[in-house]
């Protein structure tokens, strides 16, 4: 459709630091040259990011208006969650026009300018494509719902049935039946998430055909990457109950690439909430077939009741922690690529989940940093991580969040009380990552001169970029470093992980090495004074970086203390 292939090879790939990247390598499979393995990536909620126009919702001008900041954090690509054309009945992962952008964050001349723009400051574009379905309102399903002979009704998952009784007991992600009738034609279609959100016929080439002519058309327009939304869902076989690794996912990921990414220089991650280290290793293979990395969810889940639900709160097991995070690293070495993050837009502040958001605030907002950018693998900040931003309490009827709301419902007529669903909501509801970003400490945090569409947290005039961009000792500063660091030092890309100190009960340390560099990186992971087990291992090292001022005394580690040793 595009000749992108020819296109991107004349483009001059924007560089930080004059560093020299092999394109001719990159286009072969050389994956040890790859611009992203350097990288760290920023993601923008565009709703939540800043208002430019006073009407309470972030838009792409008002990212425009953010590039100075995000150049001078370092960071080499925006994560840009949704900004399609939406009902936005699922806060934009309902896209009812591929090729446009919604008029709550602009036009698509907006979004033409921002790809310019970030370019200007160094900084790519990655998209957010929701491919597993769409919403009730694009022309597809609106076709498709018309009659059983229409061209697009195959574009759906379609199954016959008497109103009242659906073809199976299978539920929805977000609560209710995963099949949702339309009297019209007399049957049910097929929807994982809300109703609004018909899933996608994938077994139809027609469908792949359309999606990839959209990935193209997007490339054509200067995207430098794609983040894949629960696209290991696409292979679904609901006769079968598979929703997830259906038998075709292998497949189809190949086609994909094939027909899109592997025509030009992109950055692409799968979101695999059922990916383990096998699977992720065909992801992420070297060989470029499929994605650049997957985003997998396996520590996500370790603070919740075995065999509950999210909201069902459990303590942090460290040790398993420590185990799981080390086996990723290991298993990926050489054969795939890790994302690294600790929060994104569905998941609750880390400072406020697994630091301590009162007392030692910044000192384990480091400390977590630290010890997750030290890893094998493209970092990810979500935005106002950088800053420590945590989580919020509000009441019930200030949440906008649809699955919060049909959480409370549910587990109120279950008999749960309302201190005990608020409890939950308050640890691990997606709203706590999707207030405005807090940018100063005048009205709104500065994000609108409007009425912000959801609450800012009260905390924003103590925590807000204002008061820390130029501050050395600020947790942006701390981010900002590690962000340099992995430029600097090649042992961040290809150092070999090794788990140390596996059974201590507070402290997450390992080392890094490669042919020319150490490194060791030792977290104290609680709000308590520990002896440094590690001090004879790291006499005479270099500290790269530390989260306290003073790293002369090597007997003990202070609470949340974190250091990183080189030599």
């Amino acid at each position: 459709m595009f000749n992108i292939y020819k296109k991107i090879q004349l483009k001059e790939v924007t560089k930080r630091d004059n560093e020299e990247i092999d394109m001719e390598g990159m286009m072969n499979g050389n994956n040890n040259e790859k611009w992203w393995k350097k990288a760290v990536v920023y993601q923008i909620y565009p709703k939540s990011f800043q208002d430019s126009n006073g009407d309470g919702f972030g838009d792409l001008q008002g990212i425009i208006k953010r590039l100075d900041y995000l150049e001078t954090l370092g960071i080499n690509a925006i994560w840009l969650s949704p900004v399609f054309k939406s009902p936005q009945a699922d806060n934009g992962y309902d896209i009812s026009d591929y090729r446009d952008i919604d008029p709550t964050f602009g036009s698509l001349d907006d979004m033409e300018k921002l790809i310019n723009e970030a370019k200007k400051h160094n900084i790519r574009i990655m998209m957010d494509l929701v491919l597993n379905h769409s919403s009730n309102e694009h022309r597809w399903f609106k076709e498709a719902k018309k009659s059983k002979d229409n061209p697009y009704h195959d574009y759906y998952i379609w199954r016959d049935g008497d109103e009242g009784v659906p073809p199976s007991d299978m539920k929805a992600c977000f609560g209710g039946s995963a099949w949702e009738y339309v009297p019209e034609i007399g049957q049910y279609y097929f929807h994982q998430f809300l109703p609004e959100q018909p899933d996608l016929n994938w077994e139809n080439p027609k469908v792949r055909r359309a999606i990839y002519d959209m990935i193209l058309w997007w490339m054509d327009k200067g995207v430098g990457g794609f983040r894949l939304d629960v696209i290991d869902q696409i292979a679904k076989e609901p006769d079968k109950r598979i929703t997830i690794n259906g038998p075709r996912l292998q497949e189809y990921f190949k086609e994909l690439s094939r027909e899109t990414f592997q025509k030009g220089d992109l950055i692409t991650v799968g979101e695999a909430w059922g990916a383990d280290t096998e699977r992720a290793k065909l992801y992420s293979n070297p060989d470029g077939s499929e994605f650049s990395m997957v985003f997998q969810f396996e520590h996500i889940g370790l603070d919740q009741k075995e065999g509950g639900e999210k909201w069902d709160l459990a303590p942090l097991p460290f040790k398993k922690l420590k185990k799981i995070m080390a086996h990723w690293q290991n298993e990926l070495y050489n054969c795939g690529w890790n994302s690294l993050f600790w929060d994104n837009h569905d998941l609750p502040r880390i400072v406020s989940r697994w630091g301590n958001d009162r007392e030692y605030r910044v000192e384990s907002a480091k400390m977590l940093a630290i010890l997750l950018h030290g890893m094998q693998g493209t970092p990810y900040i979500y935005q106002g991580e950088e800053l420590g931003m945590t989580n919020v309490q509000y009441d019930i009827e200030d949440y906008k969040d649809c699955e919060i709301i049909n959480m409370y419902h549910e587990r109120l007529e279950k008999g749960y009380s309302k201190d005990e669903i608020m409890k939950s909501i308050y640890a691990k509801g997606r709203d706590n990552a999707r207030t405005p970003m807090q940018w100063d400490d005048s009205a709104n945090a500065g994000f609108t001169t409007g009425t912000p569409w959801i609450k800012v947290n009260d905390n924003y005039d103590k925590i807000n970029a204002k008061s820390q961009v130029d501050d050395p000792d600020s947790i942006f500063s701390c981010y900002k470093k590690l962000v340099q660091l992995r430029k600097d030092y090649p042992v961040f890309v290809d150092g070999k992980f090794t788990l140390l100190l596996e059974d201590d009960e507070n402290i997450f340390a390992y080392s890094r090495k490669n042919e020319e560099k150490t490194m060791i990186v030792v977290c104290n992971f609680f709000d308590k004074e520990i002896p440094m087990l590690l001090a004879k291992e790291c006499e005479g090292m270099e500290v790269l970086i530390s989260n306290y001022k003073d790293t002369s005394d090597m007997s003990v580690l202070r609470p949340y203390e974190a250091r990183m040793y080189i030599r």
